[in-house]
């Protein structure tokens, strides 16, 4: 389990085919790893994936091809990626309970000043639409976001500018592809309603 509050921005360093998916080779940035183990989870880019191996500087996972079949960025070497290792039970809860478990991408449609902000608009897959809720929590490339207007198919978030610095949201531009996934309540709620 994650929290969407990111701890450091990485780098994917290497990409390797490897069978059906890919290894990956991640420079951590600021994030921590001295008290990482192997097998443990560290959220990349809202994707839930198991260390491999690490360093002081550095750690490897591997991506199999269902997860690439669902996500974004996760297979181009150089590209910056929002790092966030798994929350422990007695963490502060920050942001909101998040799986890492990638529901789709959806595509960025506007990102423009606002003051000192940035109005983030995303157009969500009609599969997610009915998850998606005015003031509603969603993570998008793994960073826990709240929802502030939805009109048809596109959400609307306004970023802070801690949130541009802390992560790799600033670098979005219109038709870029992001990560989301839904509220974990909202798709529990969901299921029950529909069983």
């Amino acid at each position: 389990m994650f929290t969407g509050i990111i701890e450091a921005v990485g780098k994917i360093e290497r990409v390797i085919s490897q069978g059906d998916g890919l290894h990956l080779s991640i420079s951590s940035g600021q994030l921590d790893l001295g008290d990482v183990s192997t097998g443990d989870s560290i959220a990349v880019n809202g994707v839930c994936l198991t260390v491999t191996a690490f360093d002081n500087q550095s750690f490897s996972v591997d991506v199999s091809q269902e997860t690439l079949d669902c996500t974004q960025g996760l297979d181009q070497a150089g590209n910056l990626v929002n790092l966030e290792k798994a929350m422990r039970l007695s963490d502060r809860l920050g942001g909101h309970l998040v799986s890492g478990h990638v529901d789709a991408t959806g595509e960025v449609v506007k990102f423009e000043p606002l003051g000192d902000n940035y109005l983030l608009d995303i157009r969500a897959p009609q599969s997610l639409l009915r998850l998606i809720a005015n003031k509603g929590s969603i993570t998008v490339n793994g960073v826990s976001l709240t929802v502030n207007q939805i009109d048809g198919d596109v959400f609307s978030i306004n970023l802070i500018p801690h949130t541009l610095s802390a992560t790799t949201l600033h670098l979005l531009k219109p038709g870029y592809m992001v990560n989301l996934e839904t509220d974990m309540l909202a798709r529990y709620v969901a299921r029950l309603l529909n069983t």
